[in-house]
């Protein structure tokens, strides 16, 4: 089993959903973006997706827009956000890293040497979001063959037809995202999510995770309700752009705004299992 898989599987037993944070590779620079990884597990994220920094980030709303370009400003590139995977993995071997982003990066630096290089740093998975299941030779199989996840996202527009090719080489989860359109764009709704997620997992054991919109406690407890994980992203890289000094650098609050955010959403996720085991307690 995956770190991933492993993590699901005792969150289940914990009867709970997950929180997964993501955060972008060197926003605002390399050393606060390491410190911020390293604070996420502590605040109470249960798995952390790691921006791949690029220059036409289609899916990405202007929060995330903005990460990537300031991590771009600073230098960050893919080979050294494989290198704070590895320094992140010095002190921790258990929290799951997935990496999100496009496939423009990996290709550049050649895949099977991405692979090598990701596998080894102590990468578990890998969502490529501009990757269409037609073009899974190019990336998906042989990322599966080395031992990745790869996960793959299903949206609102994503029907009955196209949902079994979705899902064929798809592993870890599936990343449902709740709104049409750009990250961060407005807020999901959390029935019509819920309806979502049900009609994928009559297609898949996997566990399906929700993202895209998602800022508040509340949001995330009611999203937990009905899906096996929350993820937060904008929220989160706002955070960090609204603690930066005049000078667009990182201050000394920084990795606290991050945290304190994260254990909000932390306790908003946690409610809804605990909401969810006082109804089968009363039952």
């Amino acid at each position: 089993m995956t770190r991933i898989e492993k993590r699901f599987a005792v969150l289940k037993q914990d009867g709970r959903a997950a929180l997964m944070t993501f955060t972008m590779a060197g926003d605002p620079d390399y050393d606060c973006s390491l410190a911020i990884l390293k604070a996420l597990p502590q605040a109470g994220a249960d798995l952390i997706e790691i921006g791949m920094p690029f220059t036409d980030p289609m899916a990405d709303g202007p929060a995330i827009q903005a990460a990537e370009q300031r991590a771009l400003a600073g230098g960050q590139n893919l080979r050294r956000t494989l290198e704070l995977v590895r320094e992140f993995r010095r002190g921790d071997d258990d929290t799951p890293i997935i990496l999100m982003g496009y496939y423009n990066p990996i290709y550049v630096y050649g895949v099977d040497r991405f692979l090598t290089d990701a596998k080894a740093g102590g990468v578990d998975g890998l969502i490529v979001v501009d990757l269409p299941p037609e073009e899974d030779e190019e990336l998906c199989l042989p990322a599966l063959k080395a031992g990745f996840n790869f996960i793959r996202l299903a949206t609102p527009t994503t029907d009955d037809r196209r949902l079994p090719a979705v899902l064929a080489n798809t592993s870890g989860f599936v990343y449902y995202v709740s709104i049409t359109g750009i990250t961060g764009a407005a807020a999901p709704d959390a029935g019509k999510v819920a309806a979502a997620v049900a009609r994928i997992k009559r297609h898949t054991a996997l566990p399906v995770c929700v993202g895209f919109g998602v800022r508040t406690a509340e949001q995330a407890r009611l999203l937990a309700q009905g899906a096996d994980g929350v993820v937060v992203g904008s929220a989160l890289v706002e955070a960090v752009r609204k603690s930066l000094g005049p000078d667009g650098k990182a201050t000394a609050t920084t990795v606290k705004s991050v945290s304190d955010i994260v254990r909000t959403l932390a306790d908003g996720v946690r409610g809804a299992a605990h909401v969810s085991a006082g109804v089968i307690g009363s039952s």
